[in-house]
Protein backbone atom coordinates (compact mmCIF):
# COMPACT_ATOMS: atom_id res chain seq x y z
CA UNK A 1 0.00 0.00 0.00
CA UNK A 2 2.71 2.38 1.01
CA UNK A 3 0.83 5.88 1.83
CA UNK A 4 2.46 8.78 0.51
CA UNK A 5 3.14 12.12 2.71
CA UNK A 6 0.36 13.72 1.62
CA UNK A 7 -2.69 10.95 0.41
CA UNK A 8 -6.75 12.18 0.26
CA UNK A 9 -8.77 10.12 2.21
CA UNK A 10 -12.89 9.73 2.28
CA UNK A 11 -14.32 7.64 5.58
CA UNK A 12 -17.27 6.68 5.06
CA UNK A 13 -19.20 6.71 9.11
CA UNK A 14 -18.49 9.18 11.97
CA UNK A 15 -18.75 6.72 14.93
CA UNK A 16 -15.73 5.83 17.22
CA UNK A 17 -13.61 4.15 14.36
CA UNK A 18 -14.46 6.72 11.63
CA UNK A 19 -13.34 9.80 14.08
CA UNK A 20 -10.33 8.17 15.08
CA UNK A 21 -9.03 7.49 11.97
CA UNK A 22 -10.10 11.03 10.92
CA UNK A 23 -7.92 12.49 13.79
CA UNK A 24 -4.82 10.55 12.83
CA UNK A 25 -4.63 11.03 9.50
CA UNK A 26 -5.40 15.24 9.39
CA UNK A 27 -2.42 15.12 12.16
CA UNK A 28 -0.27 13.52 9.94
CA UNK A 29 -1.27 15.70 7.24
CA UNK A 30 -3.53 13.93 5.10
CA UNK A 31 -6.45 15.47 3.74
CA UNK A 32 -9.52 13.91 5.32
CA UNK A 33 -13.12 13.91 4.16
CA UNK A 34 -15.94 12.35 6.33
CA UNK A 35 -19.43 11.09 5.30
CA UNK A 36 -22.12 10.04 8.15
CA UNK A 37 -25.56 9.09 7.50
CA UNK A 38 -26.15 10.68 10.64
CA UNK A 39 -25.41 14.51 12.10
CA UNK A 40 -22.48 15.34 14.59
CA UNK A 41 -23.75 14.18 17.66
CA UNK A 42 -23.18 10.97 16.68
CA UNK A 43 -27.08 10.11 17.30
CA UNK A 44 -27.01 7.04 14.97
CA UNK A 45 -23.73 5.04 16.16
CA UNK A 46 -23.40 2.25 18.41
CA UNK A 47 -20.60 4.19 20.02
CA UNK A 48 -23.15 6.84 21.56
CA UNK A 49 -24.81 4.08 23.54
CA UNK A 50 -22.09 2.34 25.47
CA UNK A 51 -20.53 2.04 29.02
CA UNK A 52 -16.89 2.80 27.34
CA UNK A 53 -15.59 0.28 29.71
CA UNK A 54 -11.55 -1.21 28.98
CA UNK A 55 -12.08 -4.12 30.75
CA UNK A 56 -9.40 -7.20 28.88
CA UNK A 57 -9.79 -9.65 31.66
CA UNK A 58 -13.51 -9.22 32.68
CA UNK A 59 -14.30 -9.63 28.74
CA UNK A 60 -12.12 -12.68 28.53
CA UNK A 61 -15.20 -14.74 29.98
CA UNK A 62 -17.07 -14.20 26.54
CA UNK A 63 -14.28 -13.69 23.75
CA UNK A 64 -10.97 -14.73 22.20
CA UNK A 65 -7.62 -14.36 23.03
CA UNK A 66 -6.80 -11.99 20.53
CA UNK A 67 -9.46 -9.56 21.84
CA UNK A 68 -8.05 -9.81 24.80
CA UNK A 69 -4.55 -8.59 24.36
CA UNK A 70 -6.09 -5.99 21.89
CA UNK A 71 -7.84 -5.00 25.17
CA UNK A 72 -4.45 -4.99 27.04
CA UNK A 73 -2.74 -2.64 23.93
CA UNK A 74 -5.93 -0.32 24.39
CA UNK A 75 -5.27 0.57 27.85
CA UNK A 76 -1.55 1.64 27.53
CA UNK A 77 -2.89 3.19 23.90
CA UNK A 78 -5.81 5.39 25.35
CA UNK A 79 -4.25 7.55 27.69
CA UNK A 80 -1.81 8.61 24.84
CA UNK A 81 -4.49 8.71 22.31
CA UNK A 82 -6.42 11.09 24.86
CA UNK A 83 -3.61 13.35 25.70
CA UNK A 84 -3.55 14.22 21.72
CA UNK A 85 -7.17 16.12 21.95
CA UNK A 86 -7.39 19.43 23.44
CA UNK A 87 -10.94 18.79 25.09
CA UNK A 88 -10.55 16.60 28.31
CA UNK A 89 -12.01 13.38 28.36
CA UNK A 90 -12.87 11.29 31.49
CA UNK A 91 -10.61 8.09 32.01
CA UNK A 92 -9.98 6.15 34.74
CA UNK A 93 -7.84 2.86 35.40
CA UNK A 94 -9.07 1.77 38.82
CA UNK A 95 -10.02 -1.59 37.99
CA UNK A 96 -13.38 -3.42 37.87
CA UNK A 97 -14.63 -5.10 40.50
CA UNK A 98 -17.08 -8.09 40.57
CA UNK A 99 -19.71 -9.09 42.92
CA UNK A 100 -22.38 -11.64 43.77
CA UNK A 101 -25.15 -12.61 45.70
CA UNK A 102 -25.04 -16.12 48.33
CA UNK A 103 -27.62 -17.56 45.60
CA UNK A 104 -25.51 -17.26 42.65
CA UNK A 105 -22.32 -18.42 44.37
CA UNK A 106 -22.15 -21.31 42.24
CA UNK A 107 -22.22 -19.26 38.69
CA UNK A 108 -19.15 -16.95 40.48
CA UNK A 109 -17.09 -19.99 41.25
CA UNK A 110 -17.90 -20.73 37.98
CA UNK A 111 -16.82 -17.11 36.76
CA UNK A 112 -13.83 -17.29 38.69
CA UNK A 113 -12.36 -20.36 37.67
CA UNK A 114 -13.05 -18.77 33.94
CA UNK A 115 -11.06 -15.53 34.56
CA UNK A 116 -8.14 -17.95 36.49
CA UNK A 117 -7.49 -19.88 33.49
CA UNK A 118 -7.50 -16.78 31.12
CA UNK A 119 -4.70 -15.29 33.43
CA UNK A 120 -2.76 -18.14 33.12
CA UNK A 121 -3.41 -18.16 29.15
CA UNK A 122 -2.48 -14.45 28.80
CA UNK A 123 0.15 -13.91 31.43
CA UNK A 124 0.47 -9.99 30.90
CA UNK A 125 -3.20 -9.44 32.28
CA UNK A 126 -2.47 -8.22 36.05
CA UNK A 127 -3.62 -11.25 38.16
CA UNK A 128 -6.77 -11.19 39.44
CA UNK A 129 -7.19 -10.95 43.26
CA UNK A 130 -10.26 -12.74 45.42
CA UNK A 131 -11.99 -10.56 47.86
CA UNK A 132 -13.74 -11.45 51.42
CA UNK A 133 -16.03 -8.63 53.07
CA UNK A 134 -12.91 -6.79 54.66
CA UNK A 135 -11.14 -6.54 51.64
CA UNK A 136 -14.43 -5.97 49.11
CA UNK A 137 -14.83 -2.69 51.76
CA UNK A 138 -11.01 -1.77 51.48
CA UNK A 139 -11.40 -1.91 47.68
CA UNK A 140 -14.98 -0.06 47.66
CA UNK A 141 -15.76 1.46 50.57
CA UNK A 142 -19.68 1.65 49.04
CA UNK A 143 -20.01 -1.81 49.10
CA UNK A 144 -19.11 -2.14 52.89
CA UNK A 145 -21.51 -4.61 54.60
CA UNK A 146 -23.48 -5.44 51.07
CA UNK A 147 -21.30 -8.64 49.92
CA UNK A 148 -19.10 -11.16 51.66
CA UNK A 149 -17.02 -11.99 48.60
CA UNK A 150 -15.95 -10.06 45.05
CA UNK A 151 -13.48 -10.01 42.76
CA UNK A 152 -10.81 -7.33 41.81
CA UNK A 153 -9.40 -6.95 38.17
CA UNK A 154 -6.64 -4.13 38.45
CA UNK A 155 -5.54 -2.24 35.78
CA UNK A 156 -8.79 -2.06 33.81
CA UNK A 157 -10.30 1.08 33.26
CA UNK A 158 -13.38 3.19 31.41
CA UNK A 159 -13.90 6.16 29.43
CA UNK A 160 -16.91 8.96 28.99
CA UNK A 161 -17.97 7.53 25.93
CA UNK A 162 -20.13 10.95 25.12
CA UNK A 163 -17.49 13.45 25.71
CA UNK A 164 -14.61 11.20 24.21
CA UNK A 165 -17.07 11.61 20.81
CA UNK A 166 -17.32 15.42 21.39
CA UNK A 167 -13.33 15.55 21.77
CA UNK A 168 -13.00 13.74 18.52
CA UNK A 169 -15.23 15.93 16.54
CA UNK A 170 -13.89 19.02 17.97
CA UNK A 171 -10.15 17.77 17.23
CA UNK A 172 -11.40 17.01 13.41
CA UNK A 173 -12.94 20.79 12.99
CA UNK A 174 -9.30 22.07 14.44
CA UNK A 175 -7.14 19.77 11.95
CA UNK A 176 -9.38 20.53 9.13
CA UNK A 177 -10.98 17.33 8.43
CA UNK A 178 -14.29 18.23 6.12
CA UNK A 179 -17.09 16.77 7.41
CA UNK A 180 -20.50 16.03 5.36
CA UNK A 181 -23.13 15.25 7.88
CA UNK A 182 -26.51 13.57 6.67
CA UNK A 183 -24.45 12.47 3.88
CA UNK A 184 -24.49 8.76 3.24
CA UNK A 185 -21.87 7.27 1.05
CA UNK A 186 -21.09 4.21 -0.49
CA UNK A 187 -17.65 2.74 -1.32
CA UNK A 188 -19.22 2.38 -4.78
CA UNK A 189 -19.69 5.86 -5.16
CA UNK A 190 -15.76 6.62 -5.15
CA UNK A 191 -13.09 5.70 -7.74
CA UNK A 192 -9.73 5.48 -5.73
CA UNK A 193 -6.65 6.80 -7.25
CA UNK A 194 -8.77 8.64 -10.33
CA UNK A 195 -8.35 12.01 -10.59
CA UNK A 196 -10.50 14.03 -8.74
CA UNK A 197 -11.17 11.38 -6.49
CA UNK A 198 -9.87 10.67 -2.93
CA UNK A 199 -6.90 7.92 -2.75
CA UNK A 200 -8.04 5.92 -0.29
CA UNK A 201 -11.77 5.35 0.73
CA UNK A 202 -12.54 3.67 4.84
CA UNK A 203 -15.25 1.76 4.94
CA UNK A 204 -16.19 2.50 8.68
CA UNK A 205 -20.24 2.44 9.20
CA UNK A 206 -20.51 -0.31 11.28
CA UNK A 207 -23.96 -1.42 10.42
CA UNK A 208 -24.51 0.74 7.61
CA UNK A 209 -22.16 -1.65 5.65
CA UNK A 210 -24.30 -4.86 5.79
CA UNK A 211 -24.36 -4.37 1.81
CA UNK A 212 -20.45 -5.07 1.32
CA UNK A 213 -20.75 -7.39 4.20
CA UNK A 214 -23.53 -9.65 4.16
CA UNK A 215 -22.75 -11.26 7.06
CA UNK A 216 -22.87 -8.34 9.34
CA UNK A 217 -25.75 -8.70 12.17
CA UNK A 218 -26.83 -6.40 14.62
CA UNK A 219 -26.69 -7.21 18.49
CA UNK A 220 -28.44 -5.41 20.40
CA UNK A 221 -27.77 -3.55 23.55
CA UNK A 222 -29.84 -1.50 26.38
CA UNK A 223 -28.78 1.11 28.91
CA UNK A 224 -30.27 3.26 31.17
CA UNK A 225 -28.45 6.34 32.27
CA UNK A 226 -29.34 7.79 35.88
CA UNK A 227 -28.15 10.43 38.58
CA UNK A 228 -27.42 8.52 41.76
CA UNK A 229 -25.79 11.16 44.28
CA UNK A 230 -25.92 8.86 46.77
CA UNK A 231 -23.76 6.11 45.38
CA UNK A 232 -20.28 6.71 45.24
CA UNK A 233 -18.88 3.49 43.73
CA UNK A 234 -15.25 4.65 42.71
CA UNK A 235 -14.70 2.26 39.49
CA UNK A 236 -17.02 -0.29 36.94
CA UNK A 237 -19.00 -2.92 38.99
CA UNK A 238 -20.45 -6.35 37.25
CA UNK A 239 -22.67 -8.05 39.26
CA UNK A 240 -22.84 -11.85 38.46
CA UNK A 241 -26.39 -13.54 37.86
CA UNK A 242 -27.45 -16.50 35.29
CA UNK A 243 -29.73 -14.85 33.54
CA UNK A 244 -28.69 -10.83 33.59
CA UNK A 245 -25.20 -10.00 34.37
CA UNK A 246 -25.22 -6.35 34.74
CA UNK A 247 -22.08 -3.57 34.76
CA UNK A 248 -22.74 -0.51 36.78
CA UNK A 249 -20.10 2.25 35.08
CA UNK A 250 -19.71 5.52 37.35
CA UNK A 251 -18.96 8.48 35.31
CA UNK A 252 -18.68 12.16 36.58
CA UNK A 253 -20.70 13.81 38.96
CA UNK A 254 -22.73 10.79 39.81
CA UNK A 255 -23.71 9.92 36.29
CA UNK A 256 -24.00 6.00 36.28
CA UNK A 257 -24.47 3.70 32.97
CA UNK A 258 -25.98 0.70 33.74
CA UNK A 259 -26.14 -2.09 30.93
CA UNK A 260 -26.78 -6.17 30.65
CA UNK A 261 -28.86 -7.00 27.68
CA UNK A 262 -27.72 -8.48 24.90
CA UNK A 263 -30.14 -9.85 22.21
CA UNK A 264 -29.71 -10.81 18.68
CA UNK A 265 -31.71 -8.46 16.78
CA UNK A 266 -31.63 -5.18 14.79
CA UNK A 267 -34.65 -4.07 16.33
CA UNK A 268 -34.26 -0.35 17.45
CA UNK A 269 -37.53 0.10 19.13
CA UNK A 270 -37.07 1.27 22.56
CA UNK A 271 -36.56 -0.48 25.77
CA UNK A 272 -38.92 -2.97 27.03
CA UNK A 273 -40.37 -2.40 30.60
CA UNK A 274 -39.26 -5.84 31.55
CA UNK A 275 -35.51 -5.41 30.53
CA UNK A 276 -35.55 -1.34 32.29
CA UNK A 277 -36.73 -3.21 35.29
CA UNK A 278 -34.40 -5.54 35.56
CA UNK A 279 -31.84 -3.67 34.94
CA UNK A 280 -32.93 -1.13 37.61
CA UNK A 281 -33.76 -3.90 40.43
CA UNK A 282 -30.46 -4.99 39.78
CA UNK A 283 -28.71 -1.90 40.61
CA UNK A 284 -30.76 -1.50 43.44
CA UNK A 285 -29.93 -4.65 44.39
CA UNK A 286 -25.85 -3.60 44.29
CA UNK A 287 -26.67 -0.33 46.04
CA UNK A 288 -30.17 1.20 47.78
CA UNK A 289 -28.86 4.70 46.78
CA UNK A 290 -30.35 3.78 43.62
CA UNK A 291 -33.43 4.00 44.71
CA UNK A 292 -33.34 7.46 44.93
CA UNK A 293 -31.18 7.81 41.52
CA UNK A 294 -33.36 9.66 38.47
CA UNK A 295 -33.38 8.09 35.03
CA UNK A 296 -31.81 10.86 33.39
CA UNK A 297 -31.76 8.15 29.61
CA UNK A 298 -33.01 4.73 28.38
CA UNK A 299 -31.03 4.63 25.59
CA UNK A 300 -30.63 1.37 22.87
CA UNK A 301 -28.82 0.31 20.31
CA UNK A 302 -27.63 -2.37 17.81
CA UNK A 303 -23.66 -3.12 17.73
CA UNK A 304 -22.21 -4.38 14.25
CA UNK A 305 -21.26 -8.13 14.89
CA UNK A 306 -19.70 -10.73 12.39
CA UNK A 307 -20.53 -14.26 12.65
CA UNK A 308 -17.52 -15.57 14.59
CA UNK A 309 -18.37 -12.34 16.79
CA UNK A 310 -14.87 -10.99 15.83
CA UNK A 311 -13.65 -7.75 14.11
CA UNK A 312 -12.31 -7.77 10.66
CA UNK A 313 -10.15 -5.80 8.34
CA UNK A 314 -10.66 -6.32 4.74
CA UNK A 315 -9.35 -4.93 1.39
CA UNK A 316 -11.94 -6.07 -2.10
CA UNK A 317 -10.67 -3.77 -4.28
CA UNK A 318 -7.76 -1.41 -4.84
CA UNK A 319 -7.43 2.00 -2.53
CA UNK A 320 -11.05 0.78 -0.60
CA UNK A 321 -10.10 -0.43 3.12
CA UNK A 322 -13.11 -2.00 5.28
CA UNK A 323 -12.83 -1.71 9.41
CA UNK A 324 -16.12 -3.97 10.87
CA UNK A 325 -17.58 -5.78 13.49
CA UNK A 326 -16.15 -4.40 16.82
CA UNK A 327 -19.26 -6.03 18.04
CA UNK A 328 -19.29 -5.06 22.45
CA UNK A 329 -15.96 -4.55 22.59
CA UNK A 330 -15.96 -1.20 19.81
CA UNK A 331 -13.99 1.07 22.90
CA UNK A 332 -11.52 -1.40 24.42
CA UNK A 333 -10.47 -2.51 21.08
CA UNK A 334 -10.60 0.41 18.93
CA UNK A 335 -6.82 1.81 19.88
CA UNK A 336 -5.64 -1.62 18.56
CA UNK A 337 -7.73 -1.45 15.52
CA UNK A 338 -6.53 1.82 14.32
CA UNK A 339 -2.80 0.97 15.10
CA UNK A 340 -3.51 -2.29 12.38
CA UNK A 341 -5.18 0.07 10.01
CA UNK A 342 -1.96 2.57 10.14
CA UNK A 343 0.31 0.13 9.41
CA UNK A 344 -1.69 -1.54 6.70
CA UNK A 345 -1.91 1.76 5.06
CA UNK A 346 1.66 3.00 5.91
CA UNK A 347 3.31 -0.48 4.87
CA UNK A 348 0.97 -2.79 3.14
CA UNK A 349 1.16 -5.20 6.09
CA UNK A 350 0.96 -4.97 9.76
CA UNK A 351 3.21 -6.45 12.59
CA UNK A 352 0.41 -5.97 15.03
CA UNK A 353 -2.71 -7.99 13.32
CA UNK A 354 -0.60 -11.79 14.23
CA UNK A 355 -0.20 -10.94 18.05
CA UNK A 356 -4.33 -9.97 17.93
CA UNK A 357 -5.36 -13.05 15.94
CA UNK A 358 -7.06 -10.23 13.76
CA UNK A 359 -9.13 -11.57 10.42
CA UNK A 360 -7.29 -9.40 7.91
CA UNK A 361 -8.66 -10.34 3.86
CA UNK A 362 -5.98 -8.08 1.71
CA UNK A 363 -5.61 -7.89 -1.69
CA UNK A 364 -2.38 -9.45 -2.58
CA UNK A 365 0.27 -7.56 -3.61
CA UNK A 366 2.12 -7.71 -6.89
CA UNK A 367 4.58 -10.23 -5.70
CA UNK A 368 2.52 -12.09 -3.45
CA UNK A 369 0.37 -12.97 -6.51
CA UNK A 370 3.44 -14.15 -8.72
CA UNK A 371 4.35 -16.43 -5.88
CA UNK A 372 0.70 -17.88 -5.04
CA UNK A 373 0.86 -18.47 -9.25
CA UNK A 374 3.77 -20.59 -8.89
CA UNK A 375 2.36 -22.80 -5.81
CA UNK A 376 0.34 -25.86 -6.84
Amino acid sequence: MNLPSSSSFAILGAGLMGRLLAVELARQGHAVDIYDAAGPAAEQSAATVAAAMLAPLAESAVTEPGVVRMGQHGLVRWPQLLAGLEKPVFFQQQGTLIVWHRQDAGEAQRLTLQLQANNRAIPELPPLELLDGTGLATVEPALAGRFTKGLYLPGEGQLDNRQLLAALLHEMQRLGVDTHWHAPRHPDAFAPGEPGQPDWVLDCRGLGARDPWRALRGVRGEVVRVHAPEVTLQRPTRLVHPRYPIYIAPKEDHLFVIGATEIESDDLSPASVRSTLELLSAAYAVHSGFAEARIVEVATQCRPTLPDNLPAIRQQRPGVLEVNGLYRHGFMIAPAMLDVVMELLAAGQSRLAPRFDLNLQLLQQPQEAAVAALLP
